[in-house]
């Protein structure tokens, strides 16, 4: 039987009205017990995308599971960025000059903080410490402040931090849960979605940060990604027949209003997630979540399915689907400007910051070589050649 595909979001998980689980580290730690606090009534949220059990992140169906470790592999050679052996290292964004990393972590407590981090360094700075979640940071075009979802004020709002020193701002106030932001290329304005309690689905929304009472639904997803060169968003939406796969969607505005909605890349056999452009807007990265069953399966799972999660990127037409990562458990990725792409991945039953760079081949020798079926077909097939040059 098919699962339907959910991602809730934050600290207590839900089992379709409302329980929240925290973000977990590694093996070890998951004996811990943690005080969770829920606050009523509890709605319906989605899970962090960091996933301190990705059979509750992706798939929202299987509580009281111990993790199963994966050691990954990836179709280039992938580059590790954190090192955290007491924690989660997750929702990673770099900032537009390629320097810097920004992500949530649960390294130094229960529930997630957002960090800062060169590239290649081993210090790291910790930009908040609310006592509540701080998650989904999002650098702005000009590099120089930080938009994030926080339950600080109660329930799921919009923040803001300038990475110069000072408090967070918080930019809505409404009583609904707002999660997700993301800049427009003129960092005027930011795209997010919205929990609509009355109808209980999940929104997209625009709102003018100069005016951010002036607001626009713009249609209905999660996780949305504003293009850095062109009035185009690309987000998840479940369709609602069969097994409910998420797949990736694009929806253009025009004069600030939107356009028809495009399905890019879709599966009846695997959930397509948490889309993110390349930086000259010609490319979408994104990540698959399958059920699958095999020997890797622990005793403690009892045999059932359990989840896997790859990297892909296609074209912004959805063309030239590619396979990065074969195997594991990865999500989360976005594209940096020195053509690597960054991600969460699960090694040795920890979460940490990985990178990867699509081979070097042609465009020109991707696009023949592409295959008729891939993720992007309703057939779900997988495939295996090589990924495209992106980047310098």
């Amino acid at each position: 039987m098919r699962i339907p595909v959910r991602i809730w979001f934050l600290g207590v998980m839900i089992l379709s009205a409302a329980v929240i689980a925290l973000p977990a580290g590694c093996e070890s730690a998951q004996q811990a017990e943690i005080e969770v606090v829920v606050v009523p009534p509890p709605p319906p949220e989605p899970q962090l995308t960091s996933a301190g059990d990705v059979h509750l992140t992706l798939f929202g169906e299987f509580p009281d599971r111990q993790r199963v470790p994966f050691h990954a592999r990836a179709a280039s050679p992938m580059k590790q960025h954190t090192f955290e052996t007491e924690g989660a290292d997750f929702d990673v964004d770099i900032s537009p000059d390629g320097k810097y990393l920004v992500f949530a972590s649960t390294r130094h407590s229960a529930q997630p903080d957002l960090y800062l981090k060169t590239v290649d360094g081993r210090a790291v700075t910790q930009l908040t410490d609310d006592p509540a979640g701080d998650v989904q940071p999002c650098f702005s075009p000009d590099g120089q402040y930080v938009a994030f979802a926080s339950h600080r004020s109660g329930n799921w709002d919009l923040w803001i931090v300038g990475l110069q020193g000072g408090r967070a701002t918080q930019i809505t106030h409404s009583p609904q849960h707002e999660v997700h932001p993301s800049f427009s290329p003129d960092g005027r304005q930011l795209a997010y979605c919205l929990f609509n309690q009355r109808t209980e689905t999940w929104e997209l929304w625009v709102l003018s940060l100069a005016h951010p009472e002036s607001k626009k639904m713009i249609g209905l997803g999660l996780f949305p990604r504003w293009s850095p060169k062109s009035d185009s968003i690309v987000y998840q939406k479940a369709r609602e027949r069969g097994g409910r796969w998420f797949s990736i969607w694009r929806v253009d505005l025009r004069n600030g209003e939107p356009g028809f909605p495009v399905e890019l890349a879709a599966s009846s056999e695997m959930a397509l997630i948490q889309p993110s452009w390349s930086p000259d807007g010609a490319w979408i990265t994104y990540g698959t979540a399958q059920l699958g069953t095999g020997d890797s399966v622990s005793e403690a799972s009892g045999g059932e399915t359990m989840t896997r999660g790859d990297i892909w990127v296609i074209r912004a037409d959805g063309s030239s689907a590619m396979q990065l990562t074969d195997s594991g458990v990865n999500f989360g990725s976005v594209w940096g400007p020195d053509g690597r792409i960054y991600f969460t991945s699960r090694q040795n039953g920890c979460e940490n910051i990985w990178s990867v760079r699509p081979l070097e081949r042609s465009t020109d020798e991707l696009t023949a070589a592409a295959p008729a079926q891939g993720p992007s077909t309703a057939s779900g097939v997988v495939a295996q050649q090589p990924a495209p040059k992106i980047g310098s």
